[in-house]
């Protein structure tokens, strides 16, 4: 349960440290508490330390400075340091069969003891914690052995547990592929015969979880593994379609790999890298030979496959569509050096101007649509573009004309 564990302390970060700190000196219990752990003792750099800790969140805001009380169902507190914030959680408890609902504070906000705290949380690897100031590592979920045995294993039933929250099916898949863990069989079969729950969460959930899955070093590894269990047809029945179709997830997954860049980080690009893989496949290669080369950007919004894509099943918002679109419309353009070089600087800034040219610039640069020379020639217009500064222009007020056609989606460039 408890085990003396020297950890690299130097990949803690101090901010975290000096919070568990002050909040142990108020004689408080605190501890580093989940993926922090888990990352810690697989001798990897945590991105986000969150602690955990005896204190209320009342208490908690007293005592340390640039502390806020955020959320209703799941009061917690963040700590601000810079641009960086901490989560500090009071360790919670479930209700008991005993107690009267209606007397119990609303939402997820029953406080508890660290024991049952751990029994709460989804995977053992995840219920670890971590005394800094002790070097003591507190393991109620047996969760150090599925860590040495490489195991993603569920805290408790999964069949109950995933009907409790469905998403942790996503978030099971995303994390075994994230350090590389195989799921344990139990949970495994538990995934694949409660999937159709997922169909009942939230799209903004699933988009996140779709989102972290693109954020993975290889995401086409989850979209396989989802395909695999039955998990994608209720999220994405659109791709899961595709990838029903052995020739066709072949080419998806290599186009997927080649727009996998830590330089796409934004919601837009990650989503747009999906995307473009997905109208790559689908197309069979008639964008890049160039048969589908004045593809619209109202095409792709109007394109009823695309937006069941884009708006049902990944939850994209109407302007990460658009930006997306645009892009693709941008990059018929992007071809026509040589025509832009005759027009003149002023046709070429305008092209630049546009929202979506780095997007399109990106996408162009993964796919090679564009020869070395072009690039650069439209790399250079990029930061004559920047350095320019911008005019607002005066908009003349017109009365519309009765015949006046649909409004464009996408302003001309050429």
């Amino acid at each position: 349960m408890t085990h003396h564990h020297q950890l690299n302390h130097q990949d803690i970060d101090p901010a975290a440290l000096s919070i568990v700190t002050n909040l142990q000196s108020r004689g408080f219990v605190a501890y580093l508490v989940g993926g922090c752990v888990r990352d810690l003792l697989l001798g990897k750099h945590p991105k986000d330390f969150d602690i955990a800790t005896t204190a209320l969140p009342q208490q908690i805001r007293r005592a340390i400075p640039n502390a806020f009380i955020i959320g209703k169902r799941f009061r917690l507190v963040l700590v601000k340091r810079g641009d960086i914030q901490y989560e500090v959680a009071t360790f919670r408890r479930e209700a008991r069969p005993d107690e009267n609902a209606g007397q119990l504070p609303p939402g997820d906000n029953i406080f508890g003891t660290p024991q049952e705290d751990a029994k709460r949380r989804d995977f053992t690897i995840n219920a670890l914690f971590y005394d800094p100031i002790s070097s003591q590592l507190i393991d109620y979920a047996a969760g150090l052995a599925d860590l040495e045995s490489g195991i993603v294993r569920m805290i408790g039933d999964p069949g109950v547990r995933l009907v409790e929250d469905p998403i942790r099916i996503l978030r099971g898949i995303r994390l075994a592929h994230m350090i590389r863990f195989r799921l344990e069989s139990e949970l495994k079969a538990a995934m694949s015969r409660h999937a159709p729950e997922l169909a009942k969460t939230a799209l903004p959930r699933r988009r996140e979880e779709i989102l972290k899955f693109l954020r993975l070093d290889d995401p086409s590894l989850a979209f396989l593994t989802s395909y695999d269990l039955g998990v994608l047809e209720p999220v994405s029945p659109t791709l899961n379609k595709l990838l029903s179709r052995s020739e066709m997830a072949e080419v998806f997954v290599r186009h997927l790999a080649a727009f996998h860049d830590h330089e796409l980080h934004t919601p837009n690009e990650l989503f747009a890298g999906l995307m473009f893989a997905y109208l790559l496949t689908e197309n069979a290669g008639e964008l890049t030979t160039g048969a589908r080369a004045e593809l619209r950007a109202r095409d792709i919004m109007e394109h009823p496959v695309l937006h069941q894509l884009m708006h049902n099943e990944f939850g994209m918002f109407k302007s990460e569509q658009l930006i997306f679109a645009k892009a693709i419309q941008l990059l018929a353009l992007l071809k026509k050096r040589r025509d832009f070089e005759r027009r003149g600087e002023r046709r070429q800034i305008a092209v630049a101007s546009n929202e979506a040219f780095p997007l399109a610039l990106k996408l162009a640069e993964r796919i090679h649509w564009l020869s070395p020379s072009d690039l650069h020639f439209w790399r250079e217009i990029g930061k004559l573009r920047e350095a320019r500064p911008r005019r607002t222009r005066r908009r003349r007020h017109r009365r519309p004309s009765p015949a006046a056609p649909a409004h464009n989606v996408l302003k001309s460039t050429s």
